[in-house]
């Protein structure tokens, strides 16, 4: 099994107990209960809860919420000697409403942050030692100091023979001037092995919509595989020389908050169990333990959109077997 290290920001979700525009069932004044929640740390908590060897990177502030999410990294069996504390800023606050379909929408308390304050003399020399995954996430681009810290994450990963994993995963409004800087995406992105984004993502950082010009110009530069997803519909995959298309297992939506980050932790569980490397991932792309892969990330993915919260509903071994044994059931 490869170490996995999900490179980052942590931070709470306060998640709405009511649908967005209509009132609280029975009554009452909204509220919002606390989550642990964030991308990378998602995904780490995705890669753990599967029985992998999970990483989490990152800046908590010196705080109670801090402490929460250190607190509840553990107990998800994630891995956090590469965390650091500051008191120079709070921990991040994500408040999450949702519609009737489960599909989430944002507002952010940050900047700042604390996970905005982490550098790379933070990382320790035996971070990226041995064999293993990087994963990183675009909400470490929206400062350039933090830009500056995530690309010195990849360059430094690469360098040692690891494979990199980009989820795109923009949030708009993190970014001071209200949008995603492209270029700035791009420049991670294209370092890149593995790049997963939505196909909204993919469509915002397609230079006048053209797509099959952006595919063919990450495919030309370092990454090898381009996976882009669309809720419940089917997943595409791209890669030199071949395309094709996954169906996620149907569900109903509850939460999609962490679809993404369960497919994306289902995904690089499976190359870490498979110790995929940047030098066999073609060969690994074009094998029948990718498409099974593939499968089984999405079902990842469905299981996290039918439960509330981001941690609580990353799926186990067990859990997921039970999902998929009650979809066939109603097949």
């Amino acid at each position: 099994m490869l170490k996995v290290v999900c490179f980052g920001e942590a931070l709470v979700d306060l998640l709405s107990d009511r649908i967005a525009g209509k009132g609280k069932a029975g009554g009452g004044e909204e509220q919002f209960r606390k989550f642990p929640g964030g991308a990378p740390a998602n995904a780490a908590v995705a890669v753990a809860r599967l029985g992998g060897e999970a990483y989490f990177a990152g800046m908590l502030g010196d705080d109670l919420f801090g402490r929460f999410l250190l607190d509840a990294l553990k107990a998800q069996g994630v891995k956090t000697d590469y965390v650091r504390f500051t008191d120079e800023a709070k921990t991040a606050l994500a408040f999450v409403s949702l519609d009737e379909s489960g599909e989430r929408s944002f507002e952010f308390y940050r900047p700042p942050a604390a996970d905005l304050c982490f550098r790379p003399e933070h990382f320790p020399p035996e971070a990226f030692a041995g064999h293993g995954i990087l994963h990183l996430c675009s909400n470490s681009l929206t400062d350039a100091d933090i830009a500056t810290t995530t690309l010195h994450a990849a360059e430094t990963a690469q360098a040692q023979g690891w494979l990199v994993s980009v989820d795109v995963n923009l949030r708009h409004n993190l970014w001071q001037s209200g949008a995603a800087d492209s270029e700035r995406v791009l420049a991670l992105v294209q370092r890149a092995d593995i790049v997963k984004m939505s196909h909204e993502e993919r469509d915002y950082l397609a230079t006048d919509n053209r797509l099959h010009e952006l595919h063919e110009q990450l495919l030309q530069q370092r990454p090898q595989l381009l996976l882009i997803t669309d809720g419940p519909n089917p997943l595409q995959w791209i890669r030199a020389g071949g395309h094709g298309q996954v169906q996620p297992p149907q569900t109903i939506a509850v939460d999609t908050t962490a679809a993404g980050d369960a497919f994306i932790g289902g995904l690089i569980y499976q190359l870490a169990r498979q110790h995929v490397a940047p030098a066999t991932l073609e060969a690994w792309s074009k094998s029948a333990e990718f498409d099974k892969a593939l499968q089984f990330a999405c079902a990842c993915g469905a299981h996290a959109a039918s439960k509330a919260g981001a941690f609580p509903s990353l799926p186990d071994q067990q859990s997921l077997d039970a999902f998929l044994s009650a979809r066939s059931h109603h097949a």
